[in-house]
């Protein structure tokens, strides 16, 4: 069935049709419209789950822990400062191999305060032990509604599972979205058996232990194991996923051009939708431009992203996220696994979207013409900063000019220290010799 949704909505409806047992909701924008649709699913009988109402994100997550530790199939919500005020609770729930599912509405934290979106929130805490999945649109976060659940509860993983949306560019645009029927759903994912880590007074089982130094590592180790087990899980889930619901998925990333790709931008996210408008016209003009868009932070698709890198002459990573006095988290990833291959390919770091700020396609344009510059030898890597904040200090706006669109590699002047007169002041050379 069809039906014009936005992202909340959509994930809301992959959450009914998951059948959770127990929903634990305390409202943050912007995923508060989530838990809202589901207070009225259980309302109205469309979903049979004990729904509880609790006092802040920390009780929420607190909820969701005690509940799957008796067996229960769980849902919780979240976005910025209360995932944050949730990071006692995540390691917690992924120390103790809970198979909770969270959304997160990616947004900024503060200060300064703001309820735009950003992904500084679910990228900080990468080490707490949960899969993380990055929704590109609607129809992809209702899908992945359904599939974390499948993952999560996967014997060999066991891992807790958090669907991170773009707040607003997702969780408050409208798409037309296809809700699978519930008979559907039934087929791919049968009820949880939480045999073996749940409160069973015929076969006691220690749940929530404490290890000292002889023994942590090991747990440690057991969590390490699961996580890396998830990527094997996420095919498994995804090939059941196509043959119930006739729709298929990518893996842990997903490639666009880059068999033969010279310059490649690597992203996350919405965002990635105008990037693979962008690859699309410079193909249209004979340039070798791909993209790799990461639908997984955790498990980290190291090999799948090295394996579509293989060919670049320079590669992009934009990200809405940044840590400061390094580099945004999504870059030192890509350049972790690229260096352990062996891979010295040129990397720049496009820092852009924070706060809600627009990724505009003049952004983009000049983004893959830093990479095309770079590519060409026309510019320096090292002549190009390595983090880039878009709108303030990034070349990439520059380059971006529409002046220059056609101009091609020669269209640009080159200058002392490996800039540009587009990286300098918006100059191209037709404009220089008064073409334009």
């Amino acid at each position: 069935m069809k039906r014009f949704l936005s992202g909340d909505e959509a994930f809301a409806e992959g959450v009914r049709l998951a059948r959770p047992q127990v929903i634990s909701a305390y409202p943050i924008t912007p995923q508060t419209v989530v838990v809202e649709r589901l207070s009225e699913m259980v309302e109205e009988g469309q979903l049979a789950a004990e729904y509880v109402h609790v006092e802040s994100e920390h009780s929420a997550l607190s909820c969701a822990i005690g509940a799957s530790a008796t067996g229960a199939r769980t849902f919780t919500a979240t976005s910025s400062q209360g995932l944050l005020y949730m990071a006692e609770c995540l390691t917690y729930a992924a120390g103790g191999r809970f198979p909770i599912v969270m959304m997160n509405a990616n947004r900024a934290t503060a200060l300064p305060w703001n309820i735009y979106g950003d992904q500084r929130d679910s990228l900080a805490l990468l080490d707490h032990g949960w899969v993380q999945a990055y929704a590109q649109d609607n129809q992809e976060a209702l899908d992945l509604a359904l599939m974390a659940y499948a993952v999560a509860e996967d014997p060999e993983v066991r891992t807790p599972f958090m669907v991170n949306l773009d707040g607003f560019a997702l969780t408050h645009t409208y798409e037309s979205v296809d809700i699978p029927a519930q008979e559907q759903a039934d087929a791919f994912l049968p009820p949880y058996d939480g045999a073996g880590n749940r409160f069973d007074f015929a076969n006691p089982v220690n749940i929530g232990y404490s290890a000292g130094p002889e023994f942590n590592r090991y747990f440690k180790h057991s969590a390490h194991e699961g996580m890396l087990a998830a990527a094997d899980a996420v095919e498994r889930a995804e090939a059941r996923f196509a043959e119930v619901f006739g729709r298929s998925y990518p893996g842990l990333i997903e490639a666009v051009d880059c068999e033969d790709a010279d310059i490649v931008l690597v992203t996350l996210g919405s965002i990635a939708g105008l990037a693979r408008e962008r690859v699309a016209q410079l193909r249209a003009q004979g340039v070798k431009a791909g993209l790799v868009r990461i639908r997984y932070m955790r498990p980290f698709p190291a090999r799948q992203i090295v394996e579509a890198l293989a060919g670049a002459a320079a590669v992009g990573v934009l990200e809405k996220d940044v840590s400061f006095g390094a580099e945004g988290t999504v870059m030192t990833n890509v350049c972790s696994a690229l260096q352990q291959a062996g891979n010295a390919v040129p990397v720049v770091n496009f820092v852009g979207g924070l706060g809600g700020d627009d990724i505009t396609q003049a952004q983009m344009r000049g983004m893959f013409k830093v990479l095309e510059q770079i590519a060409a030898g026309r510019i320096a890597p090292e002549d190009c900063p390595r983090v880039g904040f878009l709108g303030v200090d990034s070349v990439a706006d520059e380059f971006g000019n529409p002046c220059c669109e056609g101009c091609g590699d020669a269209g640009f002047v080159a200058v002392a220290g490996g800039e540009s007169e587009g990286a300098r002041g918006g100059a191209c050379a037709t404009d220089a010799e008064g073409g334009r």
